[in-house]
């Protein structure tokens, strides 16, 4: 009756090894680290920089505990770590050094980090190595910014390209216009007559329905204003912002953050928050960098080429070098820069099947890519970066023949993933609008670590003090239900360490919320087993009703709970989400492990018994009868 098969006694020892497993990392700390990334997008770091970073540590005898390659998406990387903060600091510096040798334009991130201090053999088991669980600001320390976006600024430069626009419209629909300029918040022209006027009314509503016009006369000259409807200011914004983010998450995946905090606060805020982070300096440097993208043209004349074995530059034109090095000329004039890009999807050329990458240009930039294309065929048109003022070409094309409609492929020796940093770089690889910091918080080391004791020790005091009062009230089912705990308590943290979870103080409660529920589990079982007992039932009856008859209860005050965590979850924000996810996995480990788990220990301890009389579950009282 209370004998479970082999394979539910294997399933539950196999949870426990799991939780095992996957919480040991969580007790082996961090220890410091230097990482190394690419500081330019046409600069990769890749298993070649592994060898170089082991080699500058092993001529300057810097002891490490190793170093490793990490490609993280698109992303390569090159981390060593040490045994002290003080080896730490000496290898940066030394690092840093030896590849950035050129000074004010480094190019590569050097940058101080924690990296988790697992054993080798847990490493060494690849896709499955057990990792700790992330930790928040508050458990971790860190650095908190508060970035303000200028939304005056994007409202400019989506001004200046609807100006262009109007120009455009105006042009090819042949409606005479003096001039077109953005005038303020919104965009002036001006016309000789009324009639020609009215004409431009009727077809910019048409084309451009974000602006709305009004008619006024200055000086005898006939106007005509065009200003962003509230709707379409509302759109300008919000991308904006969430170009901004986008890209700041870029930005930030270069310093190797264990899951940063970017989020929207307000209408025009952004919060960063980023745990673990040593280099405060490089983190600002690298949140205020700015990028530009600009589209020239190559000149490769002999007399330009000539001058350029020469060492000189001829007038008008700009040496840039390309992704292998080699010297470009450029011309200064800019054909087309990162404000007429409206997308960049890496994909292939359909003839060829190279990877390529496809751009779309908004219909001022298609119109002057036109041209520039159909004027220019069999000769080299560049893009150019530019980063913290330096510039450096990502591709230089040849124009192979006129390209209008605002769809732009760029092909050549470029592998996928080439392609795919590409069309990333040109998709976000700037700032939709400038941004400053407001507000800057650091929370030391210290400071989280005492978080941290904190937390622990007052889910761990809550531990023993439920154990002992269990163990008193129900003996040896006490002692059931305390291993059950434990087994809840495992199964927790290894499922918060597999999914990557994020720990900060509120999830810390929520464990402390979780023991308390799941033991509330037990209790009920207990006393249905009691209630058995003084019913009549043997003991064998009563422990199989017991599990049995108490589960509908345990189902149904979980699943409330459960539907609780569900909504914080869906409609919180921040630490609300974090408390949230531990709350909603905690109710799930605890019902297997009061229902399964305490359940076999029964079975394992009690179902052998073929004669049995009693079962230790404290004092069962019965009603006396006359």
């Amino acid at each position: 009756m209370n004998r479970y098969p082999l394979w539910k006694y294997i399933t539950v020892l196999i949870a426990v090894f799991i939780g095992l497993l996957y919480t040991l990392p969580n007790f082996y700390g961090e220890s410091p680290a230097v990482q190394v990334s690419s500081a330019k997008a046409t600069i990769k770091v890749d298993t070649a920089m592994l060898s170089r970073v082991e080699q500058v540590l092993a001529d300057a005898k810097i002891p490490n505990e190793g170093v490793y390659y990490e490609q993280n998406g698109t992303l390569g990387t090159v981390r060593a770590r040490f045994t002290s903060t003080d080896l730490q600091l000496q290898a940066r510096d030394l690092i840093d050094k030896s590849l950035n040798t050129i000074p004010g334009d480094p190019h590569y991130t050097v940058a101080l980090n924690l990296l988790p201090a697992s054993p080798t053999w847990m490493r060494a088991m690849g896709w499955f190595a057990p990792k700790p669980m992330y930790l928040g600001l508050d458990l971790r320390g860190g650095v908190h910014f508060l970035l303000q976006v200028d939304m005056q600024g994007a409202l400019t430069a989506r001004y200046d390209s609807l100006a262009a626009d109007v120009r455009s419209v105006l042009r090819d629909q042949k409606v005479n216009v003096a001039g077109v300029e953005r005038s303020g918040m919104g965009v002036a022209a001006t016309f000789a007559n009324a009639q020609d006027r009215d004409r431009a009314i009727s077809t910019l509503r048409t084309r451009l329905p974000d602006l709305e016009f009004t008619e006024s006369e200055e000086n005898g000259k006939l106007l005509l204003m065009g200003a962003l409807n509230p709707a379409a200011v509302t759109r300008v914004q919000d991308s904006a912002l969430k170009q901004n983010i986008n890209t700041l998450h870029n930005r930030i995946n270069e310093l190797g953050v264990a899951e940063p905090v970017i989020q929207q606060q307000g209408s025009d805020r952004i919060v960063v928050q980023l745990p673990g982070v040593q280099d405060v300096a490089k983190a600002k440097e690298l949140l205020g960098r700015t990028a530009t993208l600009e589209i020239r043209m190559v000149d490769d004349s002999p007399a330009a080429q000539a001058a350029l074995l020469g060492g000189s530059v001829p007038f008008g034109l700009e040496r840039y070098s390309d992704r292998d090095g080699r010297p470009i000329l450029v011309r200064r004039q800019v054909v087309l820069t990162g404000e007429n890009l409206q997308d960049a999807q890496p994909g292939r050329d359909s003839q060829t099947q190279q990877a390529a990458v496809h751009l779309t240009l908004d219909s001022k930039g298609a119109r002057i890519f036109r041209d520039v294309t159909r004027d220019n065929i069999g000769k080299r048109m560049a893009i150019l970066l530019f980063e913290n003022g330096k510039g450096e070409v990502v591709t230089a094309p040849v124009i192979r023949s006129e390209i209008a409609g605002g769809q732009v492929q760029i092909s050549g020796s470029m592998s996928s993933e080439e392609a795919a940093d590409t069309a990333l770089l040109l998709r976000a690889g700037a700032l939709a609008a400038p941004m400053s910091i407001i507000e800057e918080r650091t929370i030391g080391p210290s400071l989280g670590a005492d978080n941290i004791s904190k937390g622990f020790h007052s889910t761990l005091y809550g531990f023993l003090a439920i154990a002992v009062f269990i163990i008193l009230y129900y003996h040896l089912f006490g002692v059931f239900s305390t291993v059950g705990l434990t087994l809840n308590v495992l199964l927790l943290l290894a499922l918060l360490s597999m999914l990557q979870a994020t720990l900060t103080l509120p999830g810390i409660a929520a464990i402390a919320l979780t023991l308390g529920m799941a033991i509330d589990s037990n209790v009920l079982i207990n006393e249905r087993i009691r209630e058995e007992l003084r019913a009549g039932a043997s003991p064998q009856q009563a422990i199989h009703h017991g599990f049995e008859r108490a589960w509908g209860t345990i189902l149904d005050s979980n699943l409330t709970t459960l539907i609780v965590g569900l909504a914080l979850l869906a409609f919180g924000s921040g630490p609300i989400r974090g408390f949230a996810v531990v709350h909603c996995l905690g109710i799930l480990t605890s019902m297997f492990s009061s229902v399964v788990g305490v359940r076999a220990l029964a079975n394992l301890w009690y179902g052998r018994k073929k004669k049995l009389t009693s079962i230790s579950i404290g004092e069962v009282w019965k009603p006396k009868t006359n």
